[in-house]
Formats: structure tokens, C-alpha cells, sequence
């Protein structure tokens, strides 16, 4: 299974320290009421610690494997391929999906058509310059060779958000230690080596063209009501 050097490096000691800062990261970014549609792609397991299912009732768990906690509604279907009508889901998480997507392109328009105007989508990826990812990579050759190593870019998923429609609104990094979190706005284009992984957020925005044709000119018109006859005073003394 391609995931699974993804639930290896939560066993060890700094997968555990990234696992924890992803659950206070994902229990602040689910900012929606609980009664909108939340949908997670990709199962992990240990979902009742950042979110409450028997609050949230409409939060569903998409994964081919059905892999999700107990207790969570699940749909077993494949992420570029989602059953879901457009327009439907108020939150999308992907945490740690596209990394093992073979057609994560795809998958990402799949998202932003089930995804409502105004929703947010959360993406969660390793950090492809991380010296410890890439150390756990090789050391287990093979889960390594059953992922072919795709790591994904920051500026990459958010080119590809852009590209989408998505306005970009934070992107944190995490450090084992603490959770950074940066304003698009100044978002530099270094990353540091010492991060383990990191966190997009992003809107879906509707946009509505507006047609540039000429203006035509028109005429204005007067329209009379009524007429009325005025009689002028000189004609009724002749009379």
C-alpha cells in the first residue's frame, strides 16, 4: 500500500512529534459549523483527536482502503473519482494524500468541483527539502520503492491552487517544536530545512465575468402622457 511509509514515520519518535502538531494544527483550521459537510480525503486513523464525529455528523472519510477512525461515516471510492455532486461540501482535508497520488492532478479537480464556492480546502505534505524525511525515505527502501518518492514543492501546490481558482489565504510549517504559520502576503520563497512538513489553506473563489461590449448609444425619447390644449390669450379676445 502506498501510504504506508506515511503510518511508519508516525511510529517513529518525530513522526510522533509531527502527528501531535497536526492535531492541534487540524483542530484549529476546522473552523465550520457542525452541521456543514467536512470531508476528509484519505483515512488516518486517529481522526477522533482532532475532531469530535458525534458532533460533527456530516464530517465523512473518503478513502480507497475505508482506513479511518471508528464511529466516522466513510466512503470507499477512489480521491479523482469522487462520488459527490458539485457544489456540495462546505471543508475538503488532504492530509498527506497527494503525496501518493498518482493522478493528484486530477484529484485536485475533483475537489475544487464538490467544493462550494467560498469553501476552504486544507493540504497537508511533507516538507521535500526535510533531511529526516528523506532519511526515513531510504532507510526503509521498501516502503521507499512502494512510493517512488513524490514529494511536492509548497510553491507547487500553490500554483496549482491559483490555477484552480483557490485564494491562498496561510501556510504554516512545522518544526517538531512549534507550528509557523505565514500571511501569503508575506510568504517568502525560502523553506526551511528543519521543517518536517507543512500546512496549506486555501478559498475556493466563484468569479463571474463580466462581458466587455460596446455601449451603444441611444436616444433619448419623450414619452407625452396627455395632451392639453393651451389657448393663447390674444385668440380669445379676437373671438
Amino acid at each position: 500500500m502506498k501510504r504506508d511509509f506515511l503510518f511508519a514515520y508516525y511510529q517513529t519518535p518525530r513522526g510522533k512529534l509531527l502527528k501531535d502538531l497536526e492535531i492541534g494544527y487540524l483542530q484549529s483550521a476546522i473552523v465550520v459549523s457542525c452541521k456543514q459537510t467536512v470531508l476528509q480525503i484519505g483515512g488516518l486513523g486517529w481522526e477522533n483527536e482532532f475532531v469530535d464525529c458525534t458532533l460533527y455528523t456530516n464530517y465523512t472519510i473518503l478513502d480507497a482502503k475505508n482506513l479511518g477512525c471508528q464511529g466516522a461515516r466513510k466512503i470507499r471510492a477512489k480521491a479523482y473519482h469522487l462520488p459527490l455532486q458539485s457544489d456540495s461540501v462546505d471543508m475538503i482535508i488532504l492530509p498527506h494524500l497527494l503525496e501518493f497520488d498518482a493522478f493528484r492532478f486530477q484529484t485536485m479537480r475533483e475537489v475544487e468541483r464538490v467544493l462550494k464556492p467560498e469553501g476552504t480546502v486544507v493540504i497537508l505534505n511533507f516538507n521535500p527539502w526535510s533531511i529526516w524525511v528523506r532519511y526515513q525515505y531510504l532507510w526503509d527502501k521498501r516502503l521507499a520503492d512502494s512510493w517512488r518518492g513524490h514529494f511536492i514543492r509548497r510553491s507547487r501546490i500553490i500554483d496549482w491552487l491559483k490555477l484552480l481558482n483557490f485564494e491562498v489565504t496561510t501556510v504554516s510549517q512545522f518544526h517538531l517544536d512549534s507550528i509557523a504559520t505565514q500571511n501569503v502576503k508575506f510568504l517568502g520563497n525560502t523553506f526551511s530545512l528543519s521543517a518536517t512538513a507543512y500546512g496549506v489553506k486555501a478559498i475556493k473563489r466563484r468569479y463571474n465575468l463580466i462581458p466587455l461590449t460596446p455601449v451603444k448609444e441611444t436616444i433619448p425619447r419623450l414619452v407625452l402622457a396627455g395632451t392639453a390644449l393651451i389657448r393663447h390669450p390674444q385668440n380669445e379676445q379676437n373671438e
